[in-house]
């Protein structure tokens, strides 16, 4: 039975988790791109109306952009932060004022998901 190349180069299995990994940011950006953006901060900032529609959003979807509308780089940049780690979600793309979360749900309902979508 042939061996593994990961099992005898460790440092192909980190190449080869890492090519994983850069495909699936690479699927979820493809299926992010038609979507719009779900949840808008504005000039108020972050707001507890904001995480609790956002967590709403994440826990139906799965996959949300979110538009922020704050300040300069730096503030859009930690405002960005905050949601991601208020959230539990991953950071899979920002572009501009758009971010775009995804946090994976167990109860996923298939008809709201954007990864359970065809696309």
């Amino acid at each position: 039975m042939p061996v593994r190349i990961a099992s005898i180069h460790p440092q192909t299995a980190a190449n080869e988790n890492q090519f994983l990994e850069n495909r699936l940011l690479k699927q979820y950006r493809a299926i992010a791109h038609k979507l719009h953006p779900v949840v808008t901060v504005g000039g108020q900032g972050l707001t507890s109306g904001i995480e609790t529609e956002l967590n709403r959003a994440l826990t139906d979807h799965e996959l949300v952009k979110v538009k922020v509308n704050v300040g300069d780089r730096e503030a859009r940049d930690a405002v960005i932060e905050r949601l991601v780690t208020s959230c539990g979600a991953e950071l899979v793309q920002k572009i501009g004022h758009t971010a775009t979360l995804l946090r994976h749900s167990e109860k996923a309902d298939p008809r709201k998901s954007n990864l359970h979508r065809p696309f």
